[in-house]
């Protein structure tokens, strides 16, 4: 299928509640599926929360009881692979009949790690795979482990090839390059960057991989937190994120967005010819690429992943 609906979701989760997210991711996949979307892609950490404005009570060496009973009401509002939340996501992708793909804060309950990943869905309600970050970005170094290289995963779909990386996973190049080497042809970048600076990543890497690109952030409200963690947030804004997710095309045009200050649905046909045709006079992998020169070897890659639609 070369031609096809796609659809970006920019809201906020009800944070630090499960439950009651899993209800609106339901009500927005639906409403994306009814608008003819074929894959829906989520923000980085929807589930259920990017705790953006908390330290947790960590300072360079010290942490407080109060710091990790707020630890504790994260990891209970995060999702694991096979648990209850995420086989929920998973027949509500079945019912909509479309891709899912979301940001989760990912609990490893081996090690009792948390880990800031994009889960995958198929439309038949199958979990297919997923990504986590590999290099958190200052203070949520104190939140979330690091990824080994073996999750920067890519599937071999009929709607394309489809990978990405998270937020600012975004501005490493050689990560960047890893996805190209795996023809991604539909890019997702989910994100907590709200700068109107971060429009212009989304072009580079559209134009430097020739690929379509899903930029999905959250809106958010510093009213949105529970009552308890107000005062936490005392010197932070009301408008916390603004948003501006997009989608861009593998020429760098935007076809949807940058939404601002407010939550919505912003959808955009795919055309998969179009990647071809931009691949014409550049090809970061192929007949622009100097192998002679460059090589680039990623510890751990996994394999593309064929998945049967």
């Amino acid at each position: 299928m070369s031609t096809y609906q796609v659809a970006v979701v920019q809201a906020a989760p009800v944070l630090f509640d499960l439950e009651t997210t899993l209800q609106k991711v339901e009500s927005l996949v639906n409403d994306s599926a009814q608008r003819g979307a074929k894959l829906v892609l989520f923000p980085e950490a929807f589930l259920s929360v990017y705790p953006r404005g908390l330290n947790f009570g960590t300072v360079v060496g010290s942490r407080t009881d109060q710091g990790r009973l707020l630890w504790q009401k994260y990891w209970d509002s995060s999702v694991a692979e096979g648990d209850q939340a995420c086989n929920r996501l998973a027949e509500l992708a079945k019912k909509a009949q479309v891709f899912l793909v979301i940001g989760v804060n990912e609990k490893d309950t081996i090690s009792g790690t948390l880990y800031c990943s994009l889960f995958y869905f198929s439309p038949h309600g199958e979990f297919i795979g997923k990504h986590r970050k590999t290099k958190p970005t200052g203070q949520e170094r104190v939140i979330w482990g690091e990824d080994d290289g073996s999750t920067l995963s890519t599937f071999k779909t009929v709607y394309g090839n489809i990978g990405g990386l998270i937020c600012w996973e975004n501005y490493m190049p050689m990560a960047r390059m890893a996805m190209y080497q795996k023809g991604v042809q539909l890019y997702l970048a989910p994100t907590a960057d709200a700068r109107e600076n971060w429009q212009a990543t989304m072009k580079h890497i559209a134009l430097e991989g020739r690929c379509f690109v899903l930029a999905s952030n959250q809106f958010v409200q510093k009213s949105m937190y529970p009552a308890e963690l107000q005062a936490a947030l005392s010197d932070q804004p009301e408008v916390m994120s603004r948003g501006g997710s997009v989608i861009i095309d593998p020429l760098g045009e935007v076809l949807a967005g940058p939404l601002w200050d407010e939550e919505g649905i912003i959808t955009a046909e795919i055309n998969l010819d179009r990647v071809t045709q931009a691949k014409l006079d550049f090809d970061p992998i192929g007949h622009y690429h100097r192998p002679d020169l460059f090589n680039l070897t990623v510890k751990n890659m996994p394999a593309i992943k064929h998945v049967d639609d």
